[in-house]
Protein backbone atom coordinates (compact mmCIF):
# COMPACT_ATOMS: atom_id res chain seq x y z
CA UNK A 1 0.00 0.00 0.00
CA UNK A 2 2.94 2.36 0.81
CA UNK A 3 4.44 1.77 -2.01
CA UNK A 4 1.33 2.55 -3.93
CA UNK A 5 0.62 5.58 -2.31
CA UNK A 6 4.37 6.83 -3.42
CA UNK A 7 3.74 6.56 -6.91
CA UNK A 8 0.51 8.20 -6.12
CA UNK A 9 2.56 10.72 -4.99
CA UNK A 10 5.28 11.44 -8.30
CA UNK A 11 2.18 11.16 -10.25
CA UNK A 12 0.74 14.00 -9.02
CA UNK A 13 4.02 15.70 -8.67
CA UNK A 14 4.47 15.17 -12.16
CA UNK A 15 0.99 16.62 -12.97
CA UNK A 16 2.49 19.55 -10.31
CA UNK A 17 5.04 20.37 -12.73
CA UNK A 18 2.94 20.07 -16.24
CA UNK A 19 0.46 22.77 -14.91
CA UNK A 20 3.46 25.03 -13.54
CA UNK A 21 5.47 24.93 -16.92
CA UNK A 22 1.79 25.50 -18.83
CA UNK A 23 1.36 28.31 -16.62
CA UNK A 24 4.81 29.64 -16.92
CA UNK A 25 4.75 29.38 -21.21
CA UNK A 26 1.25 30.91 -20.77
CA UNK A 27 2.54 33.56 -18.92
CA UNK A 28 5.25 34.54 -21.92
CA UNK A 29 1.97 34.80 -23.89
CA UNK A 30 0.09 36.79 -21.73
CA UNK A 31 2.44 40.40 -22.30
CA UNK A 32 2.53 41.69 -18.75
CA UNK A 33 -1.15 40.19 -18.07
CA UNK A 34 -2.29 42.27 -20.60
CA UNK A 35 -3.53 39.06 -22.52
CA UNK A 36 -7.25 37.54 -21.08
CA UNK A 37 -6.37 34.36 -22.38
CA UNK A 38 -2.87 33.30 -21.64
CA UNK A 39 -3.59 35.52 -18.21
CA UNK A 40 -6.48 33.26 -17.25
CA UNK A 41 -4.21 29.99 -18.36
CA UNK A 42 -1.55 31.56 -15.80
CA UNK A 43 -2.99 31.73 -13.00
CA UNK A 44 -5.33 28.34 -13.66
CA UNK A 45 -1.90 26.39 -14.45
CA UNK A 46 -0.48 27.82 -11.08
CA UNK A 47 -3.57 27.04 -9.19
CA UNK A 48 -3.77 23.83 -10.03
CA UNK A 49 -0.14 23.02 -9.91
CA UNK A 50 -0.36 24.42 -6.26
CA UNK A 51 -3.03 22.13 -6.10
CA UNK A 52 -1.65 19.21 -6.75
CA UNK A 53 1.97 19.99 -5.10
CA UNK A 54 0.10 20.17 -1.79
CA UNK A 55 -1.64 16.78 -2.28
CA UNK A 56 2.17 15.10 -3.23
CA UNK A 57 2.97 16.43 0.30
CA UNK A 58 0.90 13.64 1.70
CA UNK A 59 3.46 11.08 0.56
CA UNK A 60 6.34 12.58 -0.51
CA UNK A 61 8.72 15.02 1.93
CA UNK A 62 8.31 18.46 1.42
CA UNK A 63 12.17 18.89 0.58
CA UNK A 64 12.54 15.92 -1.91
CA UNK A 65 9.28 17.23 -3.71
CA UNK A 66 9.67 20.90 -4.12
CA UNK A 67 13.64 20.24 -5.54
CA UNK A 68 12.53 17.90 -7.73
CA UNK A 69 9.08 20.91 -9.03
CA UNK A 70 11.11 23.29 -9.02
CA UNK A 71 14.16 21.55 -10.57
CA UNK A 72 12.08 20.11 -13.13
CA UNK A 73 10.32 23.00 -14.14
CA UNK A 74 13.14 25.03 -14.55
CA UNK A 75 14.75 22.44 -16.56
CA UNK A 76 11.94 22.00 -18.96
CA UNK A 77 11.03 26.13 -19.05
CA UNK A 78 14.04 26.62 -20.18
CA UNK A 79 14.32 24.01 -22.75
CA UNK A 80 10.91 25.09 -23.93
CA UNK A 81 12.68 28.60 -24.34
CA UNK A 82 15.57 27.02 -26.26
CA UNK A 83 13.86 25.22 -28.38
CA UNK A 84 10.46 26.92 -29.53
CA UNK A 85 10.97 30.66 -28.11
CA UNK A 86 13.89 31.41 -30.36
CA UNK A 87 16.11 31.81 -26.89
CA UNK A 88 20.37 31.08 -27.07
CA UNK A 89 21.44 27.99 -25.87
CA UNK A 90 24.81 28.68 -24.34
CA UNK A 91 27.43 26.22 -22.59
CA UNK A 92 26.40 27.46 -19.19
CA UNK A 93 22.61 26.68 -19.69
CA UNK A 94 23.54 23.51 -20.93
CA UNK A 95 25.36 22.63 -17.76
CA UNK A 96 22.65 24.03 -15.54
CA UNK A 97 20.05 22.12 -17.22
CA UNK A 98 22.29 18.97 -16.43
CA UNK A 99 23.06 20.00 -13.42
CA UNK A 100 19.27 20.06 -12.39
CA UNK A 101 18.62 16.38 -14.14
CA UNK A 102 21.70 15.17 -12.33
CA UNK A 103 20.24 16.68 -8.61
CA UNK A 104 16.71 15.37 -9.32
CA UNK A 105 18.14 11.48 -10.31
CA UNK A 106 20.39 11.59 -7.50
CA UNK A 107 17.21 12.85 -5.10
CA UNK A 108 15.05 9.94 -6.16
CA UNK A 109 18.31 7.20 -6.28
CA UNK A 110 18.60 8.31 -2.85
CA UNK A 111 15.61 7.04 -1.33
CA UNK A 112 13.70 10.52 -1.79
CA UNK A 113 10.23 10.14 -0.17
Amino acid sequence: MVCTLVHMGYLLLAGAIAAEVGATTAMKYSDGFSRPGPSVLTLLGYLVSFALLAQTLKTLSVGTAYAIWAGAGTAAIATIGMVFLGEGMTLAKAAGIGLIIAGVVVLNLGGAH
